[in-house]
């Protein structure tokens, strides 16, 4: 974005998740501050550019299955900046009449987004916070778009570990899935550690993990965590959790049929689970 002119609303001093999030898919959607705060976190992860191009897949597979389904309606919080490929993109494919929210706090994400949409009356952007699931579920513009007496998905991919404190993570979910009629959906993506049997690996990855909630503390997101499979699974108690179930997102209903879980590498869960 360098000799670009930048929204007062934007300080490109600040680091940004979305922007850094752009940054590791190789998007030019960022600031110095953006790319500095990624490449430290690359240093510290080195497969995070692996990581999100695995979501990114994730979040296609998940969003056509959906679609194929018959759900037509999508929430998407926590969008990101648009990228190839982005729900509404994919969700279009197959059901020509989908609408779409993306929900973002991030004012280079909004500003994005609608200018993208502008000519797509069946996709908007929303300004709000995961963290008020209030002010989402209950934003005029949302309520306008979206039908909440008929089936839809909420879509909750690489946010939720954003929110360090497991009981306000927790109430989060609680609150948005709440809101979800019999026949929608909840996905999810988490970033988790992996399993070993090794004490000084699970140290070396806790080191990591708090390396890199560092970086990510100066952004406004406040900070990162990863959670243990039971942990992220439990907010999808009660619902009816699609085959494979909760697993390493390259591994959920693969393009590859040889593609197994491997739960000891860090990365991302993810899982997609149906309201009875």
């Amino acid at each position: 974005m360098a000799g670009e002119r930048v929204s007062q609303e934007v300080d490109p001093t600040t680091p940004s998740v979305a922007r850094m999030y752009d940054y590791y898919l190789g998007g030019k959607d960022n600031f110095i501050a953006d790319r500095e705060a990624a490449e430290r976190v690359i240093s510290i992860v080195p497969a995070i550019r692996e990581f999100t191009r695995d979501n990114r897949d994730f979040l296609i597979r998940v969003v056509t299955h959906l679609a194929e389904q018959g759900i037509k309606q999508f929430l998407d919080i926590g969008a990101g900046l648009p990228t190839q490929r982005n729900v509404h993109e994919v969700a279009l494919e197959v059901a020509p009449d989908a609408r779409v929210v993306y929900v973002d706090n991030d004012p280079v994400v909004l500003a994005h987004a609608r200018a993208l949409l502008a000519d797509n009356p069946g996709t908007i952007v929303v300004q709000a916070d995961l963290r008020d699931p209030g002010s989402i579920l209950d934003h005029p513009e949302v309520r306008a778009h979206l039908d909440y007496t008929r089936p839809f998905a909420i879509l909750l991919l690489a946010i939720l570990h954003f929110l360090p404190d497991d009981e306000e993570a927790a109430e989060v979910v609680g609150r948005l899935r709440r809101a979800l009629p019999p026949g929608g959906y909840l996905a999810v993506s988490h970033a988790v550690a992996g399993t070993s049997s090794s004490e000084a690996v699970r140290e070396a990855k806790a080191g990591q993990v708090r390396a890199a909630d560092k970086v990510y503390s100066a952004t406004p997101s406040g900070g990162f965590t990863t959670r243990p499979l039971p942990r992220i699974a439990a907010y999808l108690d009660g619902l009816d959790v699609l085959e494979p179930g909760l697993v390493p997102v390259d591994a959920w209903r693969p393009e590859d049929p040889g593609t197994e879980p491997d739960f000891t590498k860090p990365g991302l869960a993810g899982a997609v689970a149906r309201v009875p």
